[in-house]
């Protein structure tokens, strides 16, 4: 895919590419992150994407539909905003919306509806979300934007995908130069399998580190994994090691210590090779 618009976030970036190579991009994503992180570029670029009618990689934009969404008049991508500014969207518009989906694309093969500040919504609202999602049409896509993914319903977020974008500038400022070190110290341990120097460093993270700045840590080496992926790493075992730290990540802002981290993402990369 065609992403470069995109500052940053590499380890997602490599993970869409797969994903439209191989079995398609997904009908439901949640797009989370702090603002400034590009939430609503890459909206766009998955709206693109999926609407696209250029040959090769996607989105080309240079075909109609990508001009179209360029110049936010396709009719086939909807975006959902509360009723006023600074108000969530309501079950009201997410009926109306489901009313909507049934209808059959305009000009394309999908329909795209972007919804602003999908954590926001009340608990009504996203049930609503929730059967449309189980039980939309084929060719509805949803993209649901959130400051916060752990704002959405479990329920909701089991139906979709998870993007959690991150701001570079943020991550650089966050990590002192010994902890960059680290990071790059877990990547390449991760990298050349070398799981000695994979659990010495995961003790040492977790045992110098509040769960704050652990949770951040991680996400550094989450970004850098993606990096060398698209550097041209071994791909598959790095974005392996990108979604585990993922989950490793979640688990760090529960009261797990330093060796039940270290021990869960060893056993991750290297019980089953």
């Amino acid at each position: 895919m065609n992403l470069s618009t995109l500052a940053g976030n590499d380890r997602i970036k490599e993970q869409l590419s797969q994903q439209e190579r191989g079995r398609g991009l997904s009908h439901a994503y949640i797009i989370a992150g702090p603002a400034g992180s590009g939430r609503h570029t890459l909206a766009r670029l998955l709206a693109a994407a999926m609407l696209c009618a250029g040959e090769g990689e996607k989105p080309c934009g240079r075909c109609n539909p990508c001009q179209k969404i360029e110049k936010g008049i396709h009719p086939d991508l909807s975006v959902v905003c509360g009723p006023e500014e600074g108000k969530p969207v309501t079950v009201d518009q997410v009926r109306a919306l489901r009313a909507d989906a049934y209808i059959r694309p305009n000009e394309g093969d999908r329909k795209v509806y972007l919804l602003e500040g999908a954590d926001q919504m009340n608990p009504s609202a996203q049930n609503a979300m929730l059967k449309l999602l189980e039980e939309g049409p084929p060719y509805a896509c949803f993209l649901l934007l959130a400051a916060n993914a752990g704002g959405i319903l479990q329920t909701v977020r089991s139906r979709c995908e998870e993007l959690t974008l991150t701001t570079r500038t943020g991550l650089e400022e966050a990590c002192d130069e010994e902890g960059r070190e680290l990071v790059k110290k877990l990547a390449g341990a991760l990298e050349r399998a070398d799981e000695l120097t994979l659990f010495e460093a995961l003790m040492d993270l977790g045992n110098k580190r509040g769960r704050g700045e652990l949770s951040i840590l991680l996400g550094a080496l989450e970004t850098e994994l993606g990096a060398r992926a698209v550097q041209g790493g071994d791909r598959k075992r790095l974005m392996k090691a990108a979604e585990l730290v993922k989950q490793l990540r979640s688990a760090a802002q529960l009261n797990v210590n330093a060796g039940q981290l270290a021990g869960w993402l060893c056993a991750g990369m290297y019980e089953n090779p």
